[in-house]
């Protein structure tokens, strides 16, 4: 989790307020529509990825699978999360813009 830009973008959302984790809450916001972006864990089951693929499709959201669940928790002061939500176009256009250059 050293200096990955990623997840200091997910904290810093946190902190702001634009993101949400959870499973209750991710669906929530995805349903009422706020929901700009969604980061799932790499090493969530393929029942949970496909549960929030299907999803984010469904309502035409984003998502974006990185790092694991450990980190995902940690850099936003949580447990374990499988996934988070972001509602800030600015973090959204960020973190999908840093996700694309790590893979690289």
């Amino acid at each position: 989790m050293n200096n990955d830009k990623v997840l200091s973008l997910l904290g810093l959302a946190k902190k702001a307020g634009k993101l949400k984790s959870g499973e209750y809450c991710v669906e929530t916001e995805l349903k009422k529509g706020r929901a700009l972006l969604v980061v799932a864990a790499l090493d969530s089951s393929e029942n949970t990825k496909k549960k929030y693929s299907d999803m984010c499709s469904f309502r035409k959201v984003p998502i974006c699978f990185y790092s694991n669940k450990d980190d995902l928790g940690k850099c936003i002061g949580c447990e374990e999360r499988a996934a988070a939500v972001i509602t800030d176009e600015g973090f959204a256009k960020a973190i999908k813009e840093a996700i694309q250059k790590s893979e690289i």
